[in-house]
């Protein structure tokens, strides 16, 4: 089993920053993607990002953060991580974290509003 969650949500207004943080715990041993999807209100849930946790390689990003949102980890502290710049309206939503490997596994979530 394991265990992701996530922190770092928030209010921000746009053209800001936040950095999103997603703490992993249980038995990594089989994870070998992580990585960052939101549902905005109404909407589906999307990619945001994903790396390879064995490589640290950045396996993709969406098409809406790319060059704006950039995905990392700390492998020894088991946490994944998003920065966000130049924020948009567009981009309120509840971010997940998740895990992939003989199974997948998702955090609770965390809200995100960019707002003035």
């Amino acid at each position: 089993q394991v265990q992701l969650v996530e922190s770092g949500g928030g209010l921000v207004q746009p053209g800001g920053s936040l950095k999103l943080s997603c703490a992993a715990s249980g038995n990594m041993n089989d994870i070998n993607v992580m990585g960052w999807y939101r549902r905005a209100p109404g909407k589906q849930r999307e990619l945001v990002a994903r790396m390879n946790m064995e490589s640290g390689g950045i396996l993709n990003y969406g098409d809406s953060v790319k060059g704006r949102f950039t995905i990392s980890s700390d492998n020894a502290k088991n946490t994944l991580y998003l920065q966000m710049n130049s924020l948009k309206p567009e981009d309120t939503a509840v971010y997940y974290c998740a895990a992939f490997g003989w199974r997948n596994y998702w955090g609770q979530g965390t809200q995100v509003t960019v707002s003035s």
